[in-house]
C-alpha cells in the first residue's frame, strides 16, 4: 500500500500552444512524483508547442483530451500553466471558459501561476478571491473583482496562484498540499 499524497487523484493540466514550458513539466512532474494521474487537456487533438521564456519554442507535447470533451466531474484538480500566448488562446475558446468556470465552482482545488490567471478572469471566477499572478495581468484581475498581493504563492480556500517560473518549488509544493486536502475553491 502507498503512502503517496495524492494517490487515486486525477488532475487536468490545461494548456494550449503557447504554454511556458517549465510551467506544465514542473508542476505535472510534482504531482505525478506525489501519486497523481495527469492529463493534459488541450483545445485540439495532437500536439502542442511549449515555450521557453516566452519567445524560444521548447519541447511539444501530446494531448491526451480535447477541453470539449472533458468535465470537471472526471478530474480532482486542475492545473493552469502560464506562458502569455497560453492563457490568451484559452481565454478566447468558449469551451475553455466554460470549463474552469465550472470546475471552479465546482469546489475542486486549482492551481494557477503567471499569466494563467487570465482564464479565471475571463470565466469570471476571480471576485472576491485573492491571489496573485505575473504584474503585467495584476489590473486585469483587479477589474474582475480579485484583490491581488505580491507573493510566491498565495492559497486561497483551494486556489493555488504564483507569479512566474521562479516561484515554482513553493507552488508545486502548494498545489501537491492542496490537491491532497481536496481544498475546496468555492
Amino acid at each position: 500500500m502507498s503512502n503517496s499524497p495524492l494517490d487515486g487523484i486525477t488532475v487536468a493540466i490545461l494548456a494550449t500552444d503557447g504554454v511556458e514550458e517549465v510551467e506544465l513539466v514542473q508542476p505535472r512532474d510534482a504531482v505525478q512524483k506525489a501519486g497523481a494521474t495527469t492529463t493534459l487537456v488541450a483545445l485540439t487533438h495532437g500536439d502542442i508547442q511549449a515555450m521557453n521564456n516566452d519567445v524560444e519554442a521548447g519541447n511539444t507535447f501530446g494531448v491526451d483530451r480535447v477541453v470539449a470533451d472533458v468535465s470537471p466531474d472526471d478530474f480532482d484538480a486542475l492545473i493552469l500553466p502560464g506562458g502569455t500566448t497560453n492563457p490568451d488562446k484559452l481565454r478566447t475558446d468558449s469551451a475553455a471558459v466554460d470549463f474552469v468556470r465550472r470546475f471552479v465552482e465546482s469546489g475542486k482545488p486549482v492551481g494557477v501561476i503567471c499569466h494563467g490567471p487570465w482564464t479565471l478572469v475571463e470565466a469570471d471566477v476571480v471576485r472576491g478571491r485573492t491571489l496573485t499572478s505575473y504584474p503585467s495581468i495584476r489590473t486585469d484581475i483587479r477589474n474582475a473583482g480579485g484583490t491581488v498581493v505580491d507573493q510566491e504563492v498565495v492559497v486561497d480556500n483551494g486556489l493555488v496562484s504564483s507569479r512566474n517560473p521562479d516561484d515554482l518549488p513553493a507552488f508545486c509544493e502548494a498545489i501537491v498540499d492542496q490537491f491532497s486536502k481536496g481544498a475546496s475553491v468555492g
